[in-house]
């Protein structure tokens, strides 16, 4: 990577320590162009105009999801979140009294919500698997408990509060061998690592663009396996998800479309290809060694910090370090380094209740460096916390 490039390709680098990847990351100019460029497309000639103009465009965002992804671009739906995203295929399922619904201890609050209602309504269960030593979903575990009862495998890959990969591929395995479908929270993953879904083994994958894949905020996207789309009937449907065929009667998009509506950010989506094509130039495997290497450098240098605490887990870890100090909470810390323009985000317990009560965890500082960061930068970064917690 041509390090010196990227930061003069990302015009927040000149203005901010940005700590913040997996909350919104920071664009690179061709993202920027093309969002602004369709937005002033909009006001010179109209917005359904500027829309149909962008067609071509709007297209290559297809085909270049589903090549990061390695699957059909009929198999890839637009939405307006990672966590629409998620619902359109979780509510789409059927399930029953007795159904057991199987997630993990790192669920993310919105999921997990989601679970928790739909068992209200079906009397299905919602059973979390155990974790192993390393803090990750465990395998073994989960292979033990399949039955004829599992509907659905729900898991989140990357974790909000501790930087763990959880092992997605072994997880799709199971389901696979089991014919269970397979739900990867892909929320924080995508842009920051491959995601093969063959080799992962998901039946649906959802995803948002603001985070690692420097994508606008309100663009999202959900994959579903090519001979699963039809045993998804979407909760919500309007005149793009279906046609209106009959005064009683209706077809619902036979491919992945039928998970989308009809109004969309479309600068968005026409910038989120622009992101997803920026990811690819640079090389997945690339951008994921990069993290790993940023972030176990930062670990070890907040490790150093009196009263400070990391809290990481996982085999395998990515760009998201979260901690804790004695001598402030966690508010006050973002805080105090925002003033010094320095970006990190909280991370509640609220937002991982399951994991964060089991292990006592109190409000945390999130951390998340990206490919551009710098070495340079952890050194600021941490001088700038030990002067806060001094103060």
């Amino acid at each position: 990577m041509d390090l010196d490039h990227l930061r003069a390709e990302t015009p927040g680098t000149d203005h901010v320590l940005h700590f913040n990847n997996a909350g919104a990351a920071l664009p690179p100019q061709p993202v920027l162009d093309a969002q602004v460029t369709h937005l002033e497309r909009e006001a010179t000639i109209g917005g359904y105009e500027a829309a149909a103009a962008a067609e071509g465009r709007l297209h290559h965002t297809y085909e270049a999801i589903a090549q990061m992804l390695g699957c059909a671009p009929d198999e890839v739906a637009l939405l307006e979140n990672a966590t629409r995203a998620w619902d359109m295929a979780f509510y789409g399922l059927s399930f029953a009294p007795g159904d057991r619904i199987l997630t993990s201890p790192s669920a993310y609050a919105s999921n997990h919500i989601a679970c928790l209602q739909v068992a209200e309504r079906t009397g299905a269960a919602v059973e979390v698997l155990p974790h192993d030593e390393q803090g990750q979903v465990d395998v073994d575990a989960l292979r033990s408990t399949m039955d004829d009862d599992v509907a659905l495998i729900a898991l989140t890959h990357v974790p909000t509060n501790g930087g763990l990969v959880n092992p997605a591929r072994e997880v799709g395995a199971v389901a696979d061998d089991a014919d269970v479908p397979f739900l990867l929270d892909a929320c924080q993953s995508a842009g920051q690592m491959p995601l093969p879904v063959d080799e992962l083994g998901c039946t649906m994958l959802s995803a948002t663009g603001r985070k690692y894949l420097r994508g606008p905020r309100g663009t999202g996207f959900l994959y579903v396996q090519d001979d699963w789309i039809e045993r998804i009937e979407p909760p919500l449907l309007d005149l793009h998800a279906a046609t209106w065929t009959a005064p009683d009667e209706y077809e619902i998009h036979p491919d992945a479309r039928r998970f989308e509506n009809w109004e969309s950010h479309v600068a968005g989506q026409v910038a989120l290809g622009a992101a997803v094509d920026y990811a690819l130039d640079q090389g997945l495997d690339a951008i994921f060694d990069r993290n790993q290497h940023l972030a176990h450098a930062l670990r070890t240098r907040l490790a150093d910090v009196p009263g400070v605490t990391v809290h990481a887990q996982g085999r395998v870890r990515c760009g998201i370090t979260t901690f804790s100090a004695e001598q402030k909470d966690a508010s006050t810390i973002q805080a105090a380094l925002r003033t010094r323009d320095i970006n990190t985000s909280v991370s509640p317990p609220s937002s991982t209740r399951l994991d964060a009560e089991a292990r006592s965890l109190p409000e945390l500082v999130r951390a998340s460096v990206h490919y551009y960061n710098t070495e340079a930068e952890i050194d600021r970064f941490v001088t700038a916390l030990r002067s806060v917690l001094s103060s």
